[in-house]
C-alpha cells in the first residue's frame, strides 16, 4: 500500500470524499460499488467491487471451455481488467486494465464485430494483430453491465452466426451467475 498524502475528514453522516484524482486513476464512477475491508491495526481498505471478479476461477474454466470449443482466443473482462484468458498467452492479457474503447463498448452495451483494421484494443496499449473479433457485454439479471467476453482470431477467418449465438449464451450464463 502506498501513501497518497491526501487526508480527508469524516462528516457528521459518516461520509468521506474520495478525491477526484484517485477516482479518475482507479476508474471509480458515481454509483460504483466499493467493498470495505478492515484490518486489526485500524486500516480501512476500499476496493472496487467486481461481481464477475467473484467468479474469477469459474470464469477462467468457462473461458477455457469456450476457447477449446470455438478454437479461438477468448477473453473475459470485468469493468476494469481482464480476468480470464483462453487460447492466448495469459501473461500478455491476464489482469491488464481494459482499454477505454472496450470500456465504452461495455458501458454502451454494444456488440462489436470487427475484422482487420476495425479492431478495438482489449487492453491499454494492445497492438495485437487480430484479423477477427467479436465483443459482447455481460449483463446481469438485475440489468447491470458487469463485463464482457471477446472472441478473437489472428487468422483470416470470418466468424459465423453460430459463434455469435454461442457468445450470447456464454454472456447470458455468466450474467446469471452474479447475485
Amino acid at each position: 500500500m502506498r501513501a497518497t498524502g491526501i487526508v480527508r475528514r469524516i462528516d457528521d453522516l459518516g461520509r468521506v470524499v474520495i478525491p477526484k484524482e484517485i477516482r479518475k486513476t482507479l476508474r471509480i464512477r458515481e454509483g460504483d460499488p466499493l467493498e470495505i475491508f478492515t484490518a486489526k491495526d485500524g486500516e480501512v481498505i476500499l476496493k472496487k467491487y467486481s461481481p464477475i471478479g467473484e467468479l474469477n476461477e469459474f470464469s477462467q474454466e468457462y473461458a477455457e471451455t469456450l476457447g477449446e470449443t470455438l478454437g479461438q482466443g477468448v477473453v473475459v473482462t470485468d469493468l476494469d481488467s481482464i480476468i480470464a484468458v483462453s487460447k492466448l498467452p495469459k501473461k500478455d492479457y491476464k489482469e491488464k486494465s481494459i482499454s477505454n474503447e472496450l470500456e465504452q463498448l461495455i458501458e454502451n452495451r454494444v456488440v462489436k464485430h470487427a475484422n482487420d483494421n476495425k479492431m478495438i484494443p482489449l487492453y491499454k496499449d494492445d497492438s495485437t494483430p487480430y484479423s477477427g473479433q467479436i465483443v459482447m457485454p455481460i449483463i446481469s439479471d438485475s440489468g447491470d453491465c458487469i463485463g464482457s467476453i471477446s472472441v478473437v482470431t489472428k487468422e483470416n477467418e470470418v466468424f459465423s452466426e453460430d459463434i455469435e449465438k454461442i457468445l450470447k449464451i456464454a454472456t447470458s450464463f455468466l450474467g446469471k451467475q452474479v447475485q
